[in-house]
C-alpha cells in the first residue's frame, strides 16, 4: 500500500507529519502515486483534503491534530499499515450549488458539508423555497437558511437546531436560522433526491450571501441545490471509530 501523508500548517500537525514520515519512509509516495492519503489535522483541513482530491478517487484516512475531529480517528503514529488495512470505507456524495447573482454572474461549488445562505447587513433576509419545483415557503424572514448533508448535519446545522442525521439515510436536513417568520416552522427533513432552489426576495435592500462549505458567493439572487451523485469520497474509519457511530452518540450529549 502506497500512502501520501498531507497535514495543516498547525504545529502539532507538522510534528506528526514528520514523524510519520520517518517511520513509513518506504510507504510514502507523491500524493498522485498514493493509494491512500492520511490527512493529519481537524475537521476543517479535512474537508479541505476531501474538496482537494474529490477528482481522484482516493480514499481519505484522517487522524486528529485539530481541536474538534469529528470527521477523523485518533492520531497515533503505531501501526498506521495495520489501521488502515483494516479501515472500514464511508460514502459521501457532496452537494452542488448552483448559484446566481444580482448581476446575472453563475457560479458552480461543491459542499460535503452543507450550503447556507445567510444575511449580509443588518436587516433580516427574505427568501423564497421551493422543492423539486413546487413552491413551499412563500417568504421566509431571518438571518437565513442550512441545507446539509448527513456528514455535515452534525456541524453549522447542528448549531442552528436542525437535525442529526445517521449516514446511509438518503436524507437532507433544511433548517432555518433564526428565523421571525413562519414563527413555528423548524425546518424539513427532505429525500436525498430533492432539487431545492431558493429566491432571494428584495436583493438591493436585503442582501444574502451563499456559501459552500468554504466557497462564498455574495449577493445572491438565486442558488439552486442538489446532491452530486456522479462524485463519491471514500473516507476511511477504524472499526472502532465510525462516522456512523459518532453521529449517532452526537444526538446523546447533553
Amino acid at each position: 500500500m502506497k500512502i501520501a501523508i498531507v497535514a495543516s500548517q498547525a504545529p502539532n500537525s507538522q510534528t506528526a507529519l514528520k514523524e510519520l514520515t520517518q517511520r513509513y519512509e518506504s510507504l510514502v509516495v507523491p500524493e498522485k502515486d498514493a493509494d491512500v492519503i492520511v490527512a493529519l489535522g481537524g475537521d476543517g483541513f479535512m474537508l479541505h483534503t476531501l474538496h482537494k482530491f474529490i477528482d481522484d478517487d482516493k480514499p481519505v484516512y484522517g487522524m486528529r491534530r485539530g481541536t474538534v475531529g469529528f470527521l477523523m480517528n485518533r492520531y497515533s503514529a503505531d501501526d498506521l499499515l495495520e489501521r488502515l488495512k483494516k479501515s472500514q470505507v464511508t460514502i459521501l456524495h457532496p452537494l452542488k450549488m448552483l448559484a446566481t447573482t444580482t448581476t446575472g454572474e453563475h457560479y458552480e461549488a461543491l459542499a460535503i458539508n452543507e450550503v447556507s445562505l445567510l444575511r449580509q447587513t443588518r436587516q433580516s433576509s427574505r427568501i423564497g423555497i421551493s422543492i423539486n419545483g413546487q413552491n413551499k415557503i412563500k417568504q421566509l424572514i431571518g438571518d437565513g437558511i442550512i441545507l446539509a448533508t448527513p456528514a455535515g448535519s452534525s456541524a453549522y446545522n447542528l448549531s442552528a437546531h436542525g437535525p442529526v442525521l445517521p449516514l446511509g439515510a438518503e436524507v437532507l436536513a433544511l433548517t432555518p436560522i433564526s428565523p421571525f417568520r413562519p414563527r413555528r416552522w423548524k425546518g424539513a427533513i427532505l429525500p436525498a433526491d430533492s432539487y431545492v432552489k431558493f429566491c432571494v426576495q428584495d436583493c438591493e435592500k436585503r442582501p444574502v450571501s451563499a456559501t459552500a462549505d468554504n466557497f462564498e458567493v455574495r449577493d445572491v439572487d438565486c442558488v439552486e441545490v442538489f446532491e452530486d451523485r456522479t462524485i463519491s469520497l471514500s473516507l476511511l474509519y477504524d472499526p472502532e471509530h465510525r462516522l456512523e457511530d459518532r453521529i449517532i452518540n452526537e444526538q446523546f450529549i447533553i
